[in-house]
């Protein structure tokens, strides 16, 4: 039984086999040469080993993996797999089996390997579902709830309101339906753009999987097979947004050392032994670390431990006796993540399967009843008309405070109590868009992007009637940025100005609100906007928030002040009050200054690509500068006050025509093709740059077949 691999102009594998286990382990094969430094990244980050050669840099991820049970769950859901679907469970090994076959040979390629005289390691029947994992675990933003507590304790109650923002998440998209009234064909039309951060490999693989069974293009995970997220079987397509939605909860436990371990006081006033050992995470060029690993009834202690939040990560951690800690008024916490996958011993891995061999959206929506993680928003159409807009994904039924805050581990009433109906959502006027605001996932979740994107987008889609999947591109690549208003509210009202600022502020008023890459205007704007969020987060209202506790590294970037004021400044802009802060005067000290500096040069100027690299001396210089922002249906982020730098954006951009399959179009911001210097490593930067897409070609005769066939066994 053979399978055959074959690419299009731009390298993209399209891959045949007999069936659809040949398709899974080709599928692993043709992912290890093309992908495997980024595999073996992903690898050791879900194993928690990539120190081991990446260096101290790497060490809070690894320390965070190990204490949260990554690889440990992943071997217990891929279990349980297999004692419930043994098809897919087979199907996932089949794949594990490829990417084995490919590594030696992709390793040759990348010149990663050779640099740090390092070997593909070999990957485990559980990895896809420990890459699965790792990738989407910060995914629903637990750390917020950090944050607000913070907040709350500093600021008061009203706190976590202001600094919302509605605002922003890890990880968000744009995505839009168009029924068959709204395009030229008479069919629909599912398009948008995932937005994540921009890493080098890129986090998707353009594919397409075909057997007798079913034939698909899509949007893979490297490391994972199928295509879970964007794809097209010619005659269904589907594609996700970020739900926003709250499944994970941090409880502050409080625990204590006995003779015997450890143990943990329960809601029913009993104190129980918490499962505890420790690990040792190896660090290229430095000692070895120690880490505490504790497990109580709630989840996994991921910061601190029987001492309180300083402890967990020593050379060896004190033993603390005959303290009758439960007599004072504050104990000392520990903080433990619950999270879904590790309670059900499920990641959703059986609606794989279904996803592929889909026929309709009536297909997709009975494959995705089995979703876990992370919880999406889904729009699905297929070429009889079949629609569908629904939330999917795993949310526990608990106590509000659970969703906002931590939560002691010692009180009552924070259980989960079951799941979540996912709900489903309407179209209006044959239009349904998603871009993270509150919309058919409001009810699961607390913090969702602000509505600008999404207004947008409907505001765009409503220029025209019906639309061409040509067309769209305009759409993806809008640049106009409505939060800008509060800041030049505020602006418009000054008087009195030096004549330098009262120019700026003349430039600023008439200046079109698109953050265009040549547009000195948005350069004007951004940089008055970071002098607003610099000079607030140094106002002494603040100044317990400016030094955060003693959380792990990894959690960090949620509670740094400035990017917190950046994403949430319109809101603190328009708040009637603001703990006193006179924010006229504010505005009026930014603008004053900024003028005074002179011109700013051109957004893309500062505005440029930051994409993440697991060895960042490969990062070309300078990358290229972008139009968008945050809050701009082009979402390339910045972080306001902080850095103009853009580390996320569209991970890639996608339009699925049901009327006919290769009029569809995609891109992705670098290439197929993770090998640095290779021809199709970052051929499609260019495209992406300018907002144009490639077409997707679905005829064999115009792809280009591998020069070798492998045999399945």
């Amino acid at each position: 039984m053979t399978s055959e691999i074959h690419r299009d102009a731009w390298g993209i594998p399209h891959v045949r086999a007999a069936d659809a286990r040949a398709l899974a382990r080709a599928q692993g094969r043709v992912t290890a040469l093309d992908r495997a430094w980024q595999l073996e990244v992903e690898r050791h980050r879900a194993r928690g080993t990539s120190a081991s050669f990446l260096g101290a840099a790497a060490l809070p991820w690894d320390v965070f993996a190990r204490r949260a049970r990554l690889d440990d769950t992943a071997r217990r859901c891929f279990r349980a797999l297999e004692a419930r679907d043994a098809e897919t469970a087979d199907w996932v090994r089949a794949y594990v089996d490829g990417v084995n076959e490919g590594l030696v040979a992709g390793a040759r390629r990348a010149p990663e390997f050779a640099g740090l005289d390092l070997a593909p390691g070999r990957w485990e029947p559980w990895t896809p579902l420990g890459v699965w994992l790792a990738t989407h675990i910060l995914f629903a933003g637990f750390p917020a709830k950090l944050w607000r507590e913070e907040a709350i304790r500093h600021l008061g109650p009203e706190a976590p309101g202001l600094f919302a923002a509605d605002g922003p998440g890890t990880a968000g998209s744009n995505g839009w339906l168009l029924s068959g009234d709204r395009t030229v064909t008479g069919r629909p039309i599912v398009a948008g753009d995932p937005h994540r951060f921009i890493e080098d490999p890129g986090v998707y693989q353009q594919i397409r999987l075909s057997c007798p069974e079913f034939d698909v293009v899509g949007l893979a995970v490297p490391g994972v097979p199928g295509i879970p997220h964007f794809g097209h079987t010619g005659a269904v397509a589907w594609a996700i947004t970020n739900a926003m939605a709250d499944y994970q909860d941090v409880y502050r436990e409080w625990l204590r050392r006995t003779g015997a371990g450890v143990e943990a006081l329960g809601p029913d006033g009993v104190w129980r032994r918490a499962r505890r050992h420790t690990e040792t995470v190896e660090v290229a060029g430095e000692a070895p670390a120690e880490i505490e690993v504790i497990e109580t009834e709630r989840g996994l202690v991921i910061a601190g431990g029987p001492e309180g939040l300083d402890a967990g990560v020593t050379a060896a951690a004190p033993r603390v006796k005959g303290v009758a800690w439960e007599d004072g008024p504050e104990p000392p916490t520990a903080l433990a993540l619950r999270y879904p996958p590790r309670v059900t011993e499920d990641l959703g891995f059986g609606c794989l399967l279904p996803l592929l061999r889909a026929r309709t959206a009536g297909d997709v929506d009975r494959a995705l009843d089995g979703w876990a993680e992370p919880v999406n928003v889904v729009q699905a159409a297929d070429t009889e008309g079949g629609l569908l807009h629904r939330v999917a994904g795993r949310v526990p039924v608990r106590a509000a405070d659970n969703r906002v805050r931590t939560v002691p581990a010692w009180r009552p009433g924070h259980e989960w109590r079951g799941w979540h109906e996912t709900p489903y959502g309407e179209l209006a006027d044959g239009v349904a868009v998603m871009a993270n605001q509150r919309g058919p996932a409001a009810p699961l979740g607390v913090e969702f992007a602000p509505p600008h994107r999404a207004d947008r987008i409907r505001a765009l889609l409503q220029e025209r009637r019906t639309w061409s999947a040509a067309g769209l591109h305009t759409v993806h690549t809008d640049t106009h940025l409505a939060s800008a208003g509060p800041l030049l509210d505020r602006i418009a009202a000054l008087d009195g100005l030096t004549p330098e600022a009262a120019r700026l502020r003349d430039r600023l008023l008439a200046w079109d609100r698109r953050m265009d890459a040549g547009s000195t205007g948005a350069a004007a704007y951004a940089a008055v906007r970071t002098a607003v969020v610099r000079r607030l987060a140094a106002h002494p209202a603040f100044a317990a928030l400016t030094e955060p506790p003693a959380y792990p590294e990894v959690l960090l970037p949620w509670l740094a002040l400035v990017p917190r004021i950046g994403h949430a400044l319109e809101h603190l802009l328009k708040a009637r009050e603001l703990y006193g802060i006179d924010r006229d005067a504010v505005v009026r000290e930014a603008l004053t200054r900024t003028a005074a500096a002179g011109p700013a040069g051109t957004w893309a100027d500062t505005h440029r690509l930051a994409p993440w690299r697991a060895l960042p001396g490969q990062r070309p210089d300078p990358e290229p500068g972008l139009a968008g922002d945050h809050d701009c249906v082009l979402c390339t982020s910045a972080v306001p006050g902080l850095t103009d730098l853009a580390a996320r954006g569209p991970a890639a951009r996608y339009v699925w025509d049901l009327a006919r399959r290769e009029d569809s179009r995609w891109v992705v911001p670098f290439g197929a093709d993770g090998v640095p210097g290779a021809p199709h490593h970052r051929d499609q930067l260019p495209l992406w740059l300018e907002g144009e897409l490639a077409p997707v070609v679905t005829d064999w005769a115009l792809l280009t077949p591998e020069d070798t066939q492998e045999n399945d066994v």
